[in-house]
């Protein structure tokens, strides 16, 4: 540059000479433009054709820009926001996709050393990072398979280690980069390949030193792009042929269906036909899975690494925040799932522990309270990595939380507002859920089964303030078989008829939308991630029942003598006829029945399937195979 021509340039023997001729180009035009010297115009306006971010650059001409980029590296101090403003432009717009290895160690060399500039270029420093988070479209159709994920991993490599650079050198960088990201984080209805990109590199950036720092935000960043995907997934066109099936009535068979809609059989999928689900749905669904399998292979990887306990003391604070109380979640809580299936003795047992702190705690608002109670019996009864100790554990803590609030309940009246009694139907449902799914399994463990038999579930269900009256019933349905036939309990207990949506008290709690269907941990229908959630996930088709001992004469066993022991106890009305040993000396349920009567919240909205529907109760009195979809309740 300076006295050389353009030929000239590509010539230098040496990067001091070009370094010497850009110094001289900057210099000529730091000063008004109609001052500048039409030879020194020139020669800049020649600058900025060779960093031209709309260049297509071939062999000479990304050698040309490279030999440039490392001139203004050394350069750096030359340059003015102001004169130089049309050449910073040209260098923040730079797509690093488009270059070559040399080129691109430059131009990343160049951008780490304006960012060091103090209080001048940190901004569009990070700009320029994080727009190249996602490729540009034309690359990214270009590429495919393994050749395009090698490339892929090799840009993300170098603007990770970009930004750990910055970081060391500017000690306030993480909080800019955190704006940043912020308003560069791609949407919903972006292109699939954006955002699986941009969330790539982000996790990435997790893993490096600046995570110390921004671990929790980017994470919290990625739950909320989950959470957005999530709500505009719409059950309405699968399940709208379904309404008359009850709690249990989807598995396996159904979830090989459901991904055929969406994945496998184009002609399923049309804006208008009910056998199908629209296209904006399926595009919804493929870009939820495939953030669901990137951010899976992050927690293994994390895992592997020794670093998952560090990652879930983050999750577990944006669950509470951003998942536990949303509507119209049916897939982002399996994050916690599978994080919890990496390490169930610390990582499982700790989502458990806190689920249940969350419900007992008074200082809880009641939608939190309820949903939780929600999630841990939904947990529960599918993660197959939880041993029985800690189901029992966790069983009982809340059981005896529903002991103490019914002994201070004074139900006298025959008739009363089950509304204002929500929190306990909800235990008392997750109770019987759990139950539904492992009482053959706590059972068949001697010291868990003495336990189990020595709970107060007789007093509860018996209680005055009717559950099994109240709560879903289907599911009071199945449980009542298992506890008869595991001998749970002797004494009468209401019968399935007696619990039918006609009652009195089913209606006056909201008829068929009463304790509505709140499962979150309902089969998972993600096709390409199910390989994450399935081995660690039980299936109602593979839940060994006490039914399975008990129907000799279609299974052809032998009944076993643990279920027809007589040590079970009898249903008890009162309170003297239970153990004190239950009473629990903590008696911080007593205002709870106040808290309640100030709810606001309806039960009829704690699920977004159908709310048109019957339930069917088979007459067979057998569990229903399949469970079916469920969600959260709203705020």
């Amino acid at each position: 540059m300076g006295a050389a021509t353009g030929e000239e340039m590509g010539g230098y023997v040496s990067d001091s000479e070009a370094f010497a001729s850009l110094i001289h180009v900057l210099d000529s035009v730091r000063m008004e433009p109609n001052l500048v010297a039409s030879d020194d115009k020139e020669q800049y306006n020649y600058l900025l054709s060779i960093v031209n971010p709309n260049s297509k650059f071939g062999p000479d001409e990304e050698a040309l820009l490279a030999t440039a980029l490392k001139a203004l590296s050394r350069a750096v101090s030359k340059i003015d926001a102001i004169y130089h403003a049309s050449l910073l432009s040209n260098i923040f717009a730079m797509r690093i996709w488009f270059l070559g290895n040399d080129a691109r160690e430059a131009l990343l060399e160049l951008i780490i050393t304006l960012a060091a500039v103090p209080d001048k270029y940190l901004d569009g420093c990070f700009h320029m990072l994080v727009t190249n988070f996602m490729p540009p479209d034309r690359i990214a159709l270009s590429f495919e398979g393994q050749r395009w994920n090698i490339r892929k991993k090799e840009i993300h490599a170098d603007l990770q280690l970009a930004l750990r650079y910055i970081s060391d050198l500017v000690p306030l960088a993480p909080l800019k980069l955190q704006f940043v990201i912020d308003k560069a984080m791609p949407r919903c209805f972006e292109p699939k390949h954006r955002i699986i990109a941009f969330v790539e590199c982000m996790l990435g950036l997790v893993s490096e030193e600046i995570g110390e720092t921004l671990g929790s935000t980017l994470l919290a960043k990625v739950v909320d792009l989950f959470n957005e995907l999530d709500v505009n997934v719409s059950w309405d066109d699968i399940l709208q042929e379904d309404q008359n099936k009850g709690i249990f009535d989807m598995e396996i068979e159904d979830i090989d269906e459901f991904s055929s809609h969406f994945f496998d059989d184009p002609s399923k999928v049309n804006d208008g036909n009910k056998n199908g689900v629209s296209k904006a749905n399926n595009l919804f669904v493929e870009k939820l899975d495939s953030v669901m399998v990137i951010m899976c292979e992050h927690l293994k990887s994390r895992a592997e690494n020794g670093y998952l306990l560090k990652d879930f003391g983050m999750l577990m604070d944006i669950f509470n925040r951003s998942i536990l109380k949303l509507h119209k979640s049916k897939f982002t809580q399996f994050v916690m799932f599978y994080a919890c299936s990496l390490d169930p003795e610390i990582c499982g047992l700790n989502f458990a522990v806190r689920l249940a702190d969350i419900f007992i705690s008074k200082s809880e608002d009641p939608i939190s309270r309820m949903s939780a109670i929600s999630y841990l019996g939904s947990y529960l009864a599918r993660a197959k990595f939880i041993s029985p100790s800690i189901i029992t554990s966790i069983l009982r803590r809340i059981v005896e939380w529903c002991f103490d609030y019914c002994r201070l309940q004074n139900v006298q009246q025959r008739f009363f507002n089950p509304k204002n009694h929500r929190i306990f139907y909800s235990a008392c449902q997750a109770v019987m859920y759990i139950l539904c799914f492992r009482m053959r399994a706590l059972i068949e463990v001697p010291h868990l089964k003495s336990i189990l038999l020595n709970l107060p579930l007789g007093f509860i269900f018996c209680h005055p303030l009717d559950p099994l009256k109240v709560c879903l019933p289907s599911i009071v349905e199945e449980f009542m078989r298992q506890a008869k036939e595991a001998s749970l309990f002797h004494a009468s207990v209401p019968t399935i008829y007696e619990n039918a949506l006609d009652s009195e008290l089913s209606r006056a709690f909201g008829g068929p939308n009463r304790l509505d269907l709140f499962f979150p941990f309902d089969p998972y229908l993600l096709k390409e991630s199910d390989r994450f959630i399935r081995p660690n996930f039980e299936y109602w088709s593979r839940v060994k029942t006490s039914s399975s001992n008990f129907n000799a004469e279609e299974e052809g066993e032998e009944i076993e003598e643990e279920f027809l022991d007589n040590d079970a106890p009898k249903m008890m009305n009162n309170k003297e006829d239970f153990n004190v040993d239950y009473i629990n000396n903590n008696d911080e349920n007593n205002s709870d029945n106040e808290e309640e009567e100030e709810m606001g919240f309806n039960l009829d909205k704690m699920s977004i399937t159908p709310q048109q529907r019957t339930f069917h109760f088979p007459t067979n009195k057998q569990m229903p195979t399949r469970i079916r979809v469920s969600a959260s309740p709203p705020l």
